[in-house]
C-alpha cells in the first residue's frame, strides 16, 4: 500500500536503477497521473508534459477501447472495432466528436501552461496513478507509438497482471510495482487518493522544472 501518489512514484522511479534512457520523457495521463508522473520525472531527471490522448469507446461497453484519438487529431482503429456490436461509421463519427471536443477543452488549459514536448528518438515513459482495464493507457499508447519515440515504457504504481500483459504488446518495456490478483479499485491501494483537480496539475506541469544532469 502506498503513502499517496507521490510515495508511488518514487517507489517506482527506484525501479528504473541503472536502466539508460534517452533524453527521458515522462508523459503524465492526466490528472491523477500528473502528481505522479512530477515526481517521477523528478527521480529520474526527465523532462514533464501530459498525454492528451483519448480512447474511442464502444457503444454498449465504455470501457472497452475500440481505438483512440490524440490532441493532434492522429486516430487509431482496432482490427476488431467494426465487429463490435453498436459500431458503425455514423456512431464513430459521433465518438470522435466527443472525444476531440474534451482534448480540445484540455489543451486548452494544458498547452496554454507547457507545449507538447517533442517524442520522436527519446525515451518515452507513460504514467498514471494506477491502471484497472488499460482502455485509457492503450489509447496513449498508440497514438504516442506513431510520433516514433527511442522507446515506450509504461510506467505504473499497480495493475492487475493481465492488464499489464495486454500493455506490454502494445510498448517496449513496463514498470509496476503491485501487481495483485484482484484489483477492486486504485484507491484501495493508497492511505490518500485525494481526487486531483485541474487546476492542480497545471500547477505541477506549469512549475516542474527539469533537474540538471549529475555530472
Amino acid at each position: 500500500m502506498f503513502k499517496d501518489r507521490e510515495d508511488a512514484a518514487r517507489q517506482l522511479a527506484a525501479m528504473f536503477k541503472g536502466r539508460p534512457l534517452k533524453d527521458p520523457l515522462v508523459l503524465a495521463i492526466p490528472r491523477g497521473g500528473v502528481v505522479t508522473g512530477a515526481v517521477l520525472a523528478r527521480e529520474l531527471g526527465a523532462e514533464l508534459d501530459v498525454v492528451l490522448a483519448r480512447k474511442l469507446r464502444a457503444r454498449y461497453d465504455p470501457e472497452l477501447a475500440v481505438g483512440a484519438i490524440g490532441e493532434d487529431g492522429e486516430e487509431y482503429l482496432a482490427d476488431f472495432a467494426r465487429s463490435v456490436i453498436g459500431i458503425d461509421d455514423e456512431y464513430l463519427q459521433r465518438e470522435r466528436a466527443h472525444q476531440i471536443a474534451e482534448i480540445d477543452r484540455r489543451k486548452e488549459r494544458f498547452r496554454a501552461v507547457r507545449p507538447a514536448a517533442e517524442i520522436t528518438g527519446r525515451s518515452v515513459i507513460v504514467t498514471d496513478d494506477g491502471v484497472a482495464t488499460g482502455a485509457t493507457m492503450l489509447a496513449a499508447l498508440h497514438v504516442i507509438r506513431a510520433q516514433q519515440p527511442h522507446e515506450l515504457i509504461v510506467a505504473v504504481p499497480v495493475a492487475p497482471p493481465e492488464t499489464l500483459d495486454t500493455l506490454a504488446r502494445h510498448c517496449d518495456h513496463v514498470e509496476c510495482v503491485l501487481k495483485p490478483a484482484w484489483l477492486g479499485g486504485i484507491s484501495g491501494f493508497y492511505g490518500d487518493f485525494t481526487q486531483v483537480e485541474d487546476e492542480e496539475a497545471l500547477r505541477l506541469l506549469r512549475d516542474y522544472r527539469r533537474p540538471a544532469p549529475q555530472p
